[in-house]
């Protein structure tokens, strides 16, 4: 039975200022680059923020996150005598007004900060110590009650076995508010032994450095941990003061539990395989490190103090060997019990023995196994998910439905006409987990048994026939390929990762195969959201318009460049959908400042430019010096003398000096303010701005035939392309038609003295009509399939199609008849781009997969790490680099 440690023993709980003030200039917390927080210290800041909460006992509620902010906020609490709720990083708001907590310590606007809240009359528990949310409950405010003495005592039965001494220092990567992190902390922090908090996640660059650096004995992880320190190279590299690693939180596989216990011990180290449950604070069980070979499967003892039995369904003990029962646990680290509202927080403790809900049973030399689960629950990444509570969520959205899951994945079959994805967005709601760890199957009725209630075999039976989320990992990994080196979170979406024309292009041919029908606006959405939608089948897929206007622009520029008809206007309608795709892609970037955010777009363009420019200037032995600084189109230089590259490269010139020009309007705050209300009307004024520069500056300055290559002769037609795609109902569209109409119309017809000029505007009008009022276009199956790749590898076509023509069939040209060369030039030009961008995203996909693991053995560690991180090459040392381009 716990013995109740009441408010007036708080003097000898070992994380009071008075007992961590006592470890002296021990080193308590450990950053990278050296910096140390020692014990008095920490002590100093401690007891600073619990004056600040002297008052009546009551609730502190903290954003746990892995910080020095966070661990004194937690400290203080419990010295000022409070309970603490840790919390994750997005606290939620309902369980603020289920608690009503008295304080919120949390980051507001970047900095910590305390709110005082009203708080409740209901006081806690004088024993109450630390609240920590269940995952199995996610959203429903279910928190397990944890006392000083169950703290204490998990503490000092994890110091116990692990042998933990003041010389100890950990590397803590585990979140505060959950109870294995927590209790790593505390176990270390009982000691006087010190904590590092390595600032990064183990895929971040540098993660294998600081742990080598920073003197670490010990490191702790979930499962989950192990893969990721699998992929970074961990068994390459040496940590020469490491002494013991632990894993708990999940079942990590005997073959990986051998791995690293034969790593370890062949270094010296050891392995401790432990079990636990928030409800016992923590560890309840842990395997001798002694043991542990040919017992990979085990979860092993009970911790000192406790003690591990098994029991039948009518409570009987079971006492032989390799019979299964129940697990049952008692120790002082026993939870109080749960809440669910302020009210339970001043009950004392109800609980001295634990039901664990896992079944098990004992070897015969005393260890312990799991063999299954007496309770609906699935355990994965860390969590704890209730499949009755997942099912009650779901009811409450008025689903009917039967949950089943493993610890890989959770599955709900339902009834009804919901869409399989809403059902699954609720279940990741509801469960805390992600759109890759769970399924939604709609059927027609529930099995039942012959007692009513809903046959789980059959339905488990039903799901073992059935594939897992591939379009999911589709969706994600197509997102991966596109933004690599970019890191693609489940949340962001094609803007926020600051998509451009190229990718979205590129992204959109991945989403057809994956999802069938690519919805409107898809940029916007999540790639969660995305990844939960279903393939529709259908006879005639819709595309966007640009997409279509895009290849056709591009076959014009081929063919303009090599016969020279007086069809010039494709270059024209890639300047409209540039600044069309600027307004859809960047324009967030542009009205929120974030200014930095446009030279993303612009290194995909300028990377292979500079490559084209250094390849001019070998073969000329000379630099096109204008080219370099991106003036070319400004007359003053010549191909011919070897100051600048031909002049097809003019778009690329124009396109980064139009991406400067709105980058430098947007970087006025009054045009941002403006813009951000009105943002047709600033785009309406700056097209008239546009086209009055478009008559003026000709007149201003004279270079002749050459300016129809520089910006003030193009910017108008992105400026339109802009408006076309801010107009949002048909009064705008309309207006923007009327406008484009006139200015093209002027301009060809009447400005106009060539019939390739009268040409070129009057197909502007075309186009502008497609973008404006024919958004989505339907075309045949070999349609869509011509047309996709030749709009996404449109740049890869514009900026290499010439060598074919001049450099790969110039040797063979006086031997072929006119027609068959120029039809070889363009054939061949459009062929030549599209292996180039199949190339590259060939390139994309084999980095990806590099990066997810899938790496010769022998690489170097910080090859796997830069891989891993998706950090430029340039951020490796020089015999690294090597290695890369060797490999």
């Amino acid at each position: 039975m716990e013995v109740a440690l009441g408010a007036g023993d708080l003097s000898i709980f070992p994380f009071r200022v008075a007992h961590l003030s006592a470890q002296g200039e021990k080193p308590a917390l450990v950053f990278p680059g050296g910096r140390v927080v020692n014990y008095r210290e920490l002590a100093a800041r401690v007891g600073r923020q619990a004056s600040k909460w002297r008052r009546d006992r009551g609730l502190v509620m903290l954003e746990a996150d892995l910080s020095e902010h966070a661990i004194i906020a937690y400290l203080a609490a419990l010295d000022a005598g409070h309970g603490i709720a840790l919390q994750g990083p997005v606290a939620t708001k309902t369980d603020r007004e289920i608690f009503r907590p008295d304080f919120c310590h949390r980051r507001i606007d970047g900095c910590w900060r305390t709110e005082r809240l009203e708080g409740d009359p209901v006081v806690p528990h004088p024993d109450l110590a630390v609240l920590l949310s269940t995952s199995g409950s996610t959203g429903q405010g279910k928190y397990v009650r944890l006392s000083r003495t169950n703290i204490e005592a998990n503490a000092g039965a994890i110091a116990d076995y692990l042998g933990l001494t003041a010389a100890d220092r950990t590397c803590l990567i585990l979140p505060l508010h959950y109870s294995y992190g927590l209790s790593v902390l505390n176990a270390h922090l009982s000691v006087g032994a010190s904590v590092y908090l390595p600032g990064r996640s183990i895929l971040d660059e540098g993660f294998l450095d600081g742990l080598a650096e920073s003197g670490c004995t010990n490191l702790s992880g979930v499962p989950y941990s192990y893969d990721l320190l699998e992929k970074v190279g961990f068994r390459e590299r040496a940590f020469p003061h490491l002494r013991f690693m632990t894993v708990a939180g999940g079942r990590l596989p005997p073959e990986k539990v051998h791995l690293y216990n034969e790593h370890l011990t062949a270094r010296g180290a050891s392995f401790f395989v432990m079990y636990g449950q928030t409800e016992a604070t923590a560890r309840m069980a842990y395997v001798p490190p002694d043991r542990l070979s040919g017992r990979e499967d085990r979860i092993g003892v009970a911790i000192p103090g406790g003690s591990l039995t098994i029991e039948d369904e009518s409570g009987r003990l079971i006492t032989g060997p390799e019979q299964p029962g129940e697990l049952i646990y008692r120790g002082p680290n026993v939870m109080m019990g749960y809440a669910l509202s302020r009210a339970d927080l001043a009950e004392g403790a109800a609980l001295a023995v634990l039901r664990t809900g896992d079944l098990a049973v004992r070897d015969a030399d005393g260890l312990f196994r799991i063999v299954g689960r007496t309770k609906r629950i699935s355990k994965i990444a860390g969590l704890r998910i209730g499949h009755d509570g997942l099912e009650a969520a779901l009811e409450r959205h008025d689903i009917a439905a039967a949950v089943i899951g493993s610890d890989v994945e959770i599955h709900a079959y339902f009834v009804g006409e919901r869409d399989p994805a809403d059902v699954r967005r609720l279940l990741v709601s509801a469960s805390g987990l992600t759109l890759l760890q769970v399924r939604a199957t709609r059927i027609d009725a529930l099995p039942r048994l012959a007692s009513g209630k809903v046959d789980y075999e059959a339905l488990r039976q039903k799901s073992r026939g059935t594939g897992g989320p591939s379009q999911a990992e589709g969706v994600e990994v197509l997102f991966e390929q596109l933004f690599y080196p970019q890191k693609v979170r489940p949340e962001d979406s094609f803007l926020s990762l600051g998509g451009d024309s190229l990718r979205f292009v590129q992204l959109s041919i991945g989403l057809e195969k994956i999802l069938g029908e690519v919805p409107e606006a898809w940029e916007r959405m999540p790639v969660n959201t995305l990844a939960a939608m279903v393939r529709q089948e259908r006879k005639t897929p819709q595309i966007g318009t640009d997409f279509l206007i895009r290849a056709l622009a591009i076959l014009l520029v081929v063919l303009h460049h090599e016969t020279l008809w007086p069809i010039p206007g494709g270059s024209a309608a890639m300047v409209i959908l540039a600044g069309f795709g600027l307004a859809r892609f960047q324009s967030g970037a542009l009205l929120s400042g974030a200014l930095w955010q446009l030279l993303r777009p612009l290194a995909q363009i300028l990377v292979p430019y500079y490559l084209i420019v250094a390849a001019y200037a070998l073969a000329w032995g000379e630099v096109p010096w204008a080219s370099v600084f991106l003036v070319g189109n400004f007359g003053f230089a010549d191909p011919e003398r070897h100051s600048m590259v031909p002049y097809l490269y003019w778009f690329i010139e124009a396109y980064c000096q139009m991406v400067l020009v709105f980058g430098a309007l947007f970087a006025v705050p009054f045009v941002r303010r403006f813009a951000a209300v009105r943002p047709f009307a600033a785009g309406m004024a700056l097209l008239a701005a546009a086209f009055a520069a478009r008559l003026a500056m000709p007149q201003l300055w004279e270079i002749g035939n050459r300016q129809i290559f520089t910006l003030p002769w193009i910017f108008h037609l992105a400026v339109v392309g802009w408006c076309a795609a801010f107009a949002q109902n048909w009064a705008q569209r309309l207006a923007v038609m009327v406008a484009g109409t006139g200015i093209f119309l002027f301009l060809g017809l009447y400005e106009g003295v060539w019939i390739g000029t009268k040409i070129k505007y009057l197909l502007q009008i075309v186009v502008l009509a497609g973008l404006l009022f024919l958004p989505r276009i339907r075309l045949p199956q070999w349609a869509v399939q011509l047309v996709l790749p030749l709009s996404a590898a449109g740049f890869h076509i514009y900026i290499l199609h010439r060598f074919v023509p001049d450099l790969l069939l110039a040797p063979v040209q006086p031997f072929l008849p006119p027609l068959t060369y120029s039809l070889s030039s363009i054939a061949g030009g459009v062929v030549l781009g599209l292996m180039v961008w199949a190339g590259q995203r060939q390139l994309f996909k084999g980095l990806v997969r590099a990066r997810a693991g899938a790496l010769p053995m022998d690489w170097p560690a910080g090859v796997k790490s830069w891989l891993s991180s998706g950090r430029p090459l340039l951020s490796l040392g020089p015999q690294e680099e090597n290695q890369v381009q060797r490999q």
